[in-house]
């Protein structure tokens, strides 16, 4: 008996706890994903920033330094592109997120519902035990005077 109930209580805090073990696995997953994406994007503009910087050092005269404005303003366009593409990708990954959010959300309902429809009829069932009439066991005592 007690052990049935041990087992009983250990499986409700399973139940109760794996909603809250499959958020902190899903966020943390998110967070991990998102941080791998901003380093990658963070090394593509330090690159960028620092092919900049070289290209600065090598104009020597009027016309190294009118290439080097040509190429600067090409490097802006396609920083733009690239911050946009970026602003995309970590858009679409919060999208995602949200998503699996929900359907975290909504299967941790359903799974509170059945256990609450189950719950009440379990103590349905105990208060129909409890309904039926007493049997009555007393014993007369006769004392001896």
């Amino acid at each position: 008996m007690q052990d049935k109930m041990t087992e009983a209580l250990n499986e409700q805090t399973r139940q109760f706890f794996e909603p809250m073990r499959k958020l902190n696995s899903m966020m943390l997953k998110n967070m991990e994903k998102m941080t791998q994406y901003q380093m990658e994007s963070m090394k593509r503009y330090s690159q960028m920033g620092t092919e900049r910087m070289r290209d600065a050092s090598e104009v020597t005269d009027a016309e190294s330094m009118r290439d080097f404005g040509t190429r600067q303003a090409e490097m802006m366009n396609e920083l733009s592109k690239q911050m946009l593409e970026d602003a995309k990708a970590m858009s679409e990954m919060s999208l995602e997120f949200k998503a699996e959010l929900e359907k975290l959300y909504a299967e941790s309902g359903q799974q509170l519902a059945e256990q609450a429809e189950k719950a009440g009829q379990a103590a349905k069932g105990e208060a129909a035990k409890s309904d039926e009439p007493a049997k009555a066991t007393s014993q007369s005592t006769s004392r001896k005077r």
